[in-house]
């Protein structure tokens, strides 16, 4: 039986990292680990025996995609899963967020998954068979304050996935989100730009955004946890991959507890809903 191969972005740190060097350590797997900088990529020296491929990515930069695509193909002869993690946060108010600086987010965590995706996907269209793991967050279902625009580019990939879902899943190609809560990763801190308040009406907001930076690699969840419940979700279980997997118990909590408030409000407001139509 052929090896498959996995192609993962961002791999020098968080969820990333764990994941490839997971994955690094599986029998039958080949990896393509990429990164802006693979120097940053030696930890998974010790597990190389031919299976690895380390390509530079920035995710923002189509050609660099179309090469890494590419050099994946002629080594490894096609993609089997693609893992788009990368991804990059914002903490601000709405209104004094700095416009470049989001864009450059919405870049990152929706173009960059955007554009990896469709360059993979013609691979596994002719293969009629892949695996599609987008990495969302459950800012991706939920909205708390200061995280706006971070928010807007979470379900920017809950849509895009769910849709993107229903068009290529007769093609043997499936679609997997996943909805982190808090792990110890980089995200709330390096990886994440802040903008503390300075309009006194949001001043109380201070708190959440530095409060975030404390307690950044205090988080409840465990990347490695999180990489081998994936590696075992898309090997073992393809045939019942979920399409939305939260991670963590504060992100079930919270999901369970928005889709029930969430139900309980559209079955109120049902009758006014329909009462907008055309008499039938």
């Amino acid at each position: 039986m052929a090896n498959t191969t996995w192609f993962i972005t961002g791999t020098s740190t968080g969820f990333g990292h764990a994941l490839a060097e997971y994955v690094a350590q599986q029998d039958g797997v080949n990896l393509v680990a990429t990164a802006r900088h693979t120097n940053q990529l030696g930890y998974l020296d010790q597990y190389d025996h031919g299976q690895i491929l380390r390509q530079t990515l920035d995710v923002t930069d189509r050609h660099e995609i179309s090469t890494a695509v590419a050099a994946a193909k002629d080594k490894f002869g096609g993609i089997d899963v693609l893992i788009n993690n990368a991804g990059i946060g914002y903490f601000g108010t709405f209104e004094e967020s700095d416009r470049d600086a989001v864009a450059y987010m919405f870049a990152v965590n929706v173009w960059g998954l955007v554009d990896t995706t469709r360059a993979v996907l013609p691979l596994m269209r002719a293969q009629h068979s892949g695996t599609i793991v987008n990495f969302s967050s459950i800012g991706g279902l939920y909205s708390f304050p200061t995280l706006s625009f971070y928010h807007g580019s979470k379900y920017a990939v809950e849509g895009i996935s769910e849709s993107l879902a229903k068009e290529v899943g007769d093609l043997g190609i499936k679609v997997m989100i996943i909805e982190p809560s808090g792990f110890r990763t980089d995200w709330a801190g390096r990886s994440s730009q802040k903008k503390l308040p300075t309009i006194p009406d949001y001043q109380k907001f201070a708190d959440n955004i530095e409060g975030s930076a404390k307690g950044a690699h205090h988080e409840a969840g465990d990347p490695h946890k999180a990489a081998q419940i994936i590696f075992d979700q898309v090997t073992n279980h393809r045939e019942t991959l979920p399409l939305r997997l939260p991670l963590g118990k504060f992100a079930s909590d919270m999901a369970i507890d928005k889709y029930t408030k969430e139900l309980a409000h559209f079955k109120a407001v049902r009758d006014l809903s329909a009462s907008a139509d055309q008499p039938q």
